[in-house]
């Protein structure tokens, strides 16, 4: 069947659709994306404004309409923090549903990061053994550890990219001061929750999702994403390390001129840096690697452990 995933997420709305039955592989065949950045756009009261919740609804429609026109049977919808932590998220919630008809499935922090993790259990299989992984999304970062496909232990903290930029840095590019004050306040909140999964012992291997960690590996001198899903992608502790005072040094724009990094992400890569080089440092990661299945290949599989076998 082709099913489709709508993900409203504090960057982007992302359809992604897939070809797909169970105990087979999703095939994408269609993505359609808009850059919303609601994490940016909720105002001092937490609340996404007026001009944010239309821009919302619209794009659900093009999604759907996009979805309608390329044959979709179900499409499986949901928000993430920025939609989950707003102020007015019912009044969201209602409106969209009302405008489109698209009921929103709101996920909590700890069923991304579940979800995120099941994506990568099945991507590198069982002979990966105990898995450590990370995800740094627009308003959130999620941590899972596990050797099953339901993680031992799973968090979801407030560091996202988009959520950090917009609350600590106020000039382009930053302010040291401001870095250094970021770097403390996400190695403070991720410090809290390693002790956690220490219990568990030490992961046989630790993986990456997301567009934050792609670029960041991009950087470090990972394969370009033209060359394919297959390739294997790595990102060093010490490289990121050497990148995290260049970036910070750099403007927006100087940032969007690196290999691998959209415009759309520029302003964010710094903090999703700090964030990562936080997560990897107290959590003694040496190496890391990039998986491109994630939350929304998370959810299709889901779905399709729920139907029935033809």
């Amino acid at each position: 069947m082709r099913l489709g995933v709508l993900d409203v997420g504090s960057n982007t709305v992302h359809l992604l659709v897939v070809d797909a039955h169970p105990g087979a592989r999703p095939l994408p065949a269609h993505s359609h994306k808009a850059d919303l950045r609601l994490a940016q756009l909720l105002d001092p009261a937490g609340a996404i404004g007026t001009d944010g919740v239309d821009r919302l609804v619209a794009t659900v429609r093009e999604a759907m309409e996009a979805a309608e026109d390329k044959g979709v049977e179900e499409v499986l919808p949901f928000a993430t923090s920025a939609v989950r932590e707003a102020s007015n998220a019912d009044e969201v919630l209602a409106r969209v549903r009302d405008e489109t008809g698209v009921d929103l499935k709101v996920l909590s922090g700890e069923e991304e990061a579940k979800l995120t993790f099941l994506a990568v259990r099945r991507w590198f299989g069982w002979s990966a053994g105990k898995l450590l992984v990370l995800d740094i999304g627009g308003g959130s970062l999620e941590i899972a550890y596990g050797i099953d496909e339901e993680p031992d232990a799973a968090v979801s903290l407030p560091l996202g990219a988009g959520r950090l930029t917009a609350a600590w840095f106020r000039q382009d590019p930053p302010d040291p001061s401001d870095v250094k004050a970021l770097r403390r306040h996400a190695r403070a909140q991720i410090a809290r929750t390693v002790g956690e999964f220490s219990r568990f012992g030490s992961p046989d291997h630790v993986v990456a999702t997301s567009k934050t960690f792609k670029q960041l590996a991009r950087l470090a001198g990972a394969a370009r994403s033209a060359e394919g899903l297959y390739v294997q992608r790595e990102l060093k502790r010490k490289s990121l390390e050497d990148w995290v005072p260049q970036l910070a040094a750099m403007s927006e724009q100087e940032r969007a001129e690196l290999p691998g990094v959209s415009d759309g992400r520029a302003g964010q890569l710094l903090a999703g840096a700090l964030v990562a080089e936080g997560a990897m440092d107290l959590f003694g990661v040496e190496t890391l690697e990039i998986c491109p299945w994630a939350l929304r290949e998370g959810v299709i599989l889901r779905r399709l452990d729920h139907l029935p076998a033809s």
